[in-house]
């Protein structure tokens, strides 16, 4: 069982902060993002720390992970906001069956526009808005409309506060049409036609004349009693009888009230979103509509509730950490669009902005892990061994066992504090970490080109520069061999001015550099004197990306 020491969960907490490291990350991104997450939620507040990934964990981070029980941080390959950060209005569902009547006064009692049509799996069958139910009473004037929409006499009784006498108040009104019963008898009948739906009052002669004519439903207006003849009459002939309190003149405005949402209600082609969609996908979806509101789905198809072009005003950034990295080419996609609340970082200064001050802890060391450790001493914090594991790791894979020129002596002395807390010997167990980690060979090209790649800016030019460290002199030969084609298929179709990788001999202290681009021979030779033959060059006491490769690059790029 793996232990989870990423948040403490008898804690309550109310927001969600991620903390997290550069694409492709290596250990030092991964570790000092599960380091900095345990440390972060040992103090009060009101916010849960969870370290994330920006890419694929590679093997030499899978081996530290196992060997110190630790969970793989959660993917977080874009921290764009999504709908779920909106606030969703939760407007409840209601069923098809519902009269516009019942439809309108909820609307007014929720001060919406638009109500949601769901089943009873909670699934979005359809929408009405209060611009349906306007034009259904003012464009109808079809008088079999309440039979055509099958309305049922529970809409009706609930529509007209009216009450059945006779009949099946679970029944339809299905057939026929309405009729006003304004005249006497003898006119009637010209009108009356089977099963259809008479309104009148308490005269029993027109009571009479609609049973006669074999009316469906007969709807006496101003509470009138109804006589045991006529109820008789009613029964006999299938006749439903309805008391209303209205007037005649009301009940004919109430009448289409009573029919169910369903028939009006707009089911085709429905315009939704799931909580997951990034809003920058749907803002120019929604512009283009001219719908008021847009229903907000789950995963699965069920209904949550509903958003407006308002709620994109107030749309609730994600909350980040950044730590390994302060360049917008290097982090997670869509890194502007969040709340950056920290950065803690060993690298030069790169091109990422914020809308406010942050805490900003840059070092020069050469680790990531070394400053969090140095933050576990000032704020008191006990380092556990499993932590410790991972800050360690991150110190021994960063310098390269200290043989990295980027190593200082504040990382040597941090790496053997955390190696004792933990348990292990460094040299020893960074020869097995590098091992695990060297384990090239099952890997694809694209796996190795991407393992540890990192863009830069560099003036006008966009500069990728990838690494991998090896213990085997064989196994950089070989993959020289195999990556230089692959690299320039890549370079083709990537949009990079330069694309640069190291094949970094640990033992031997040396890079062969892989160079495409027709600018990459010239920068090299101003950077280094050297010549590019066949594509590469062999830089020795070269073995540290940023600390020597690329301000190396910085200084020559003005040159070009």
């Amino acid at each position: 069982m793996k232990r989870n020491v990423d948040a403490d969960p008898t804690h309550a907490r109310k927001r969600t902060i991620y903390i997290v490291g550069h694409k492709n990350p290596d250990t030092d991104s991964i570790c000092s993002a599960i380091s900095y997450a345990y440390l972060k939620n040992q103090s009060p507040g009101n916010n849960c720390y969870v370290p994330a990934r920006a890419g694929h964990v590679s093997a030499e981070t899978q081996y530290v992970l196992k060997r110190f029980n630790m969970s793989v941080p959660t993917l977080l390959e874009n921290i764009g906001t999504r709908v779920k950060d909106m606030d969703i209005r939760k407007v409840p569902g209601v069923g098809s069956d519902i009269s516009l009547k019942k439809a309108y006064s909820l609307m007014n009692d929720q001060s919406v526009f638009t109500l949601p049509i769901t089943n009873e799996k909670n699934q979005l069958e359809g929408l009405i808005t209060i611009n349906d139910i306007a034009q259904s009473y003012m464009d109808e004037y079809d008088s079999a409309i309440l039979s055509t929409a099958k309305t049922s006499y529970r809409n009706i009784l609930e529509t007209l506060d009216a009450e059945m006498v006779v009949g099946d108040e679970n029944g339809y009104f299905d057939k026929g049409k309405v009729v006003i019963a304004a005249a006497n008898p003898d006119v009637m009948e010209e009108y009356i036609n089977e099963h259809d739906m008479v309104v009148l009052g308490n005269r029993y002669e027109s009571q009479l004349c609609a049973i006669e004519m074999q009316a469906g439903c007969i709807v006496v207006c101003l509470g009138s009693p109804v006589s045991r003849t006529i109820r008789r009459l009613a029964q006999e002939r299938n006749c439903a009888i309805i008391i209303t309190p209205q007037d005649t003149y009301t009940v004919a405005r109430l009448i289409n009230q009573s029919m169910p949402v369903s028939f009006f209600m707009r089911k085709d082609n429905l315009l939704t979103f799931r909580e997951s969609d990034y809003t920058e996908g749907i803002k120019e979806i929604m512009s283009q509509k001219r719908y008021r509101d847009f229903p907000i789905l789950t995963k699965t198809g069920k209904y949550i509730g509903m958003i407006s072009r308002r709620n994109l005003l107030g749309v609730h950034k994600r909350g980040l950490i950044l730590v390994d990295h302060n360049e917008v080419t290097q982090a997670v996609d869509n890194v502007l669009d969040a709340e950056i609340l920290e950065i803690i970082d060993h690298h030069r200064l790169g091109s990422l902005e914020t809308m406010a001050p942050i805490y900003f802890r840059n070092q020069p060391v050469g680790c990531t892990g070394t400053i969090i450790y140095q933050m576990f001493v000032e704020q008191g914090v006990e380092v556990p061994p499993a932590i410790a594991g991972l800050l360690c790791s991150a110190i021994l894979s960063d310098t390269l066992l200290f043989r990295s020129p980027t190593c200082t002596q504040m990382d040597i002395h941090t790496a053997k504090e955390l190696a004792k807390i933990a348990g292990i010997e460094c040299e020893s167990y960074a020869k097995q970490m590098f091992a695990a980690g060297s384990d090239l060979a099952s890997k694809t090209n694209e796996e190795i080109l991407y393992q540890d790649f990192k863009m830069f800016e560099f003036g006008d030019f966009n500069v990728g520069i990838g690494q991998i460290t090896s213990m085997s002199e064989d196994e950089l030969a070989h993959i020289h061999s195999t990556l230089y084609p692959y690299m320039n298929e890549v370079y083709q179709d990537k949009n990079v001015d330069m694309m640069f990788f190291m094949l970094t001999d640990i033992i031997q202290e040396t890079t062969q550099l892989l160079c495409c681009g027709d600018k990459a021979p010239d920068l090299v030779l101003e950077a280094f004197h050297k010549k590019v033959e066949n594509g590469s060059v062999k830089l020795p006491g070269v073995l540290s990306r940023k600390k020597q490769l690329v301000p190396s690059f910085m200084m020559a790029i003005g040159e070009l």
